[in-house]
């Protein structure tokens, strides 16, 4: 009784012989379906060294453009000092907390002599980082 409840069925559904067969193909067939590849991301951009070490490279070239010798660089402190005719010039460099690097320059000597000094040293920071 169960074969012939069941031969019914497959009569009335339209599964019999190639429809059963058609059917287990389709659903084997929709078990191998391939995605397609994922869009590219964003590309990728050098940016080169980061920026405090930009900044600390182009503060030391910038001694050498204002002819002042450097006397003195410590790359940890981020202070380089130097002497120019009897004046002093310093080039502070400080990562803050948001990322940024801040870049100071001073000069000390006496009065009167060499004032444009910090002036042409910040001039020639601006030139090496190419503002």
């Amino acid at each position: 009784m169960n074969e012939v409840c069941f031969s019914r069925t497959r009569r009335r559904s339209g599964l019999t012989g190639p429809g059963l067969g058609f059917l287990l193909a389709l659903v084997l067939l929709a078990g191998c379906y391939v995605y397609p590849y994922p869009p590219p991301g964003p590309p990728y951009y050098y940016y080169g060294s980061s920026s405090y070490e930009r900044s600390w490279n182009a503060a030391l070239d910038a001694m050498d453009d204002a002819g002042v010798r450097a006397v003195a660089a410590d790359r940890n402190t981020g202070v380089i000092t130097g002497v120019k005719d009897g004046v002093d010039a310093t080039i502070t460099i400080r990562t803050q907390a948001d990322g940024r690097v801040r870049v100071e320059f001073s000069s000390r000597g006496p009065s009167g002599q060499d004032p444009g000094l910090s002036n042409r040293l910040y001039q020639a920071y601006e030139r090496r980082m190419g503002r």
